[in-house]
């Protein structure tokens, strides 16, 4: 923790700190905002990098549909559907606009928008060993990499990652059925069927009685020391990043096919639960190249853990924690649970990013609970983050002009895979809150 002193010197340069450090829900909208056209630059990818990811994934859509029988019906195209939300609308009396949701939470193979990038991710290793040992040749069928030959190629190598969960899932069960020798150093905070089943399909799993930022370093220093290893690293990876970005361009065309305009008149709002945020920035990075200035993107975290709000806020980025200033990082939100952001993404989307929200714990209960009323949909506590940024968007000044004819989405990151047990007692917890009307 950082001496006393320094704290005050932070909290009287930067005054929204003191409500933070009170784990008080609180909203800040961004004044460096700017135009997409100037602050895409500061990414240092483009759009020609997106659309090499987005071919990528279609080269391999033969594999996984045979790798993974459950992505048949799209062919292998990992993607989700994106729905209406009438009545979770209603209930949380959203008006004007239209409110909707999008489904990574039911992405298949590992359930949860990580499956976006972490799949990407150890697919581009897995075609460049492949390429560089001739076991397959450019524009060849990827399918072929599903021969026992080639698995016991990739046997030779290894691939580690450091998670609270979901990235885990999506990394471990990719490079097992790949072949590769899969380790998951995963976080205190880290659900224990997600251990459970990352062991299923053969990863190994380090666990760590402390935080994210640990189980990071662990995996990273793992990598150094094996020169067959290759570290997926959330906080950094370019890879990552644009696996999560080519959803921008698939959004567009799913909303162009439901009738849904955006436009400088039609503007969206789009409100991303955000933890480490290679995930929300690499979404939202794609939806800017898509959207341009008529997408706006709110990033929305625990109380517990504003590791990303606390990092741009300051100025500071990867050089704070929230550890430093008295916050806990404990938080049921267990995606979300980081006390340290990206440098990376910080600075990359540090003028693209409208707007930051905090939500409490209590909240997410009772967001989960009121979805799966109003909707039937059952998400997990983090994945419903977003829902809590809505608010302080409708009371934002600098938006009352666009509100009418605006269309909001919440990106709902994870939840299908969650075993019964255990979603029914979110449920039960969240629609208790409900009954008492806690505050």
């Amino acid at each position: 923790m950082l001496p006393t002193p320094a704290i005050a010197a932070l909290c009287e340069k930067f005054p929204l700190m003191t409500e933070l450090m009170a784990l008080q829900p609180l909203s800040w909208f961004n004044p460096a905002i700017a135009p997409a056209a100037v602050a895409l630059r500061d990414v240092g990818l483009t759009a020609d990098d997106v659309a090499d990811a987005s071919a990528r994934l279609a080269r391999f859509a033969p594999y996984l549909a045979k790798a993974f029988p459950e992505t048949g019906a799209s062919g292998g195209i990992i993607e989700s559907p994106v729905v209406p939300l009438p009545g979770m609308q209603a209930a949380l009396g959203i008006a004007p606009g239209k409110l909707w949701l999008k489904l990574d939470s039911h992405l298949p193979i590992s359930g949860s928008i990580k499956a976006r990038g972490g799949i990407y991710e150890v697919l581009k290793h897995a075609e460049m060993l492949a390429l560089d040992a001739g076991l397959l040749q450019p524009g060849a069928d990827c399918s072929l990499l599903a021969s026992d030959a080639v698995r016991a190629f990739f046997g030779q190598y290894a691939i580690a990652v450091g998670s609270t969960g979901n990235l885990g899932l999506s990394i471990g069960i990719m490079s097992a059925r790949l072949g590769f020798r899969a380790t998951v150093h995963m976080s205190a905070d880290a659900r224990q069927w997600k251990k459970d089943k990352l062991r299923s399909h053969g990863v190994t799993v380090v666990e760590y009685a402390t935080d994210y930022s640990v189980a990071v370093e662990a995996g990273r220093e793992q990598a150094q020391n094996d020169p067959t290893c290759h570290f997926v690293d959330d906080e950094n990876s370019h890879d990552l990043f644009l696996g999560y970005a080519v959803a921008g361009e698939r959004l567009k065309r799913q909303f162009a096919a439901a009738g849904v305009t955006v436009d400088a008149g039609h503007p969206l709002f789009v409100y991303l639960p955000c933890g480490v945020g290679g995930g929300p920035g690499g979404v939202a990075f794609g939806l800017k190249l898509a959207f341009g200035d008529a997408v706006h993107c709110v990033f929305v975290e625990p109380t517990h853990s504003p590791c990303m709000l606390l990092g741009v806020y300051t100025g500071l980025h990867e050089r704070i924690s929230v550890q430093e200033i008295g916050i806990d990082n404990l938080t049921a939100a267990d995606g979300l649970a980081v006390g340290r952001p990206s440098g990376f993404v910080g600075r990359a989307m540090q003028r693209l990013i409208d707007g930051y929200a905090t939500v409490s714990d209590e909240e997410l209960y009772r967001l989960l609970a009121t979805l799966e009323q109003t909707q039937g949909f059952r998400l997990e506590p983090s994945a419903v983050a977003g829902f809590a940024g809505i608010a302080p968007v409708l009371a934002a000044p600098q938006y009352q002009a666009q509100l009418e004819m605006a269309t909001h989405l919440v990106w709902g990151t994870g939840g299908s895979m969650v075993p019964e047990q255990e979603m029914a007692a979110y449920v039960a917890r969240g629609r208790t809150l409900l009954a008492a009307g806690d505050v």
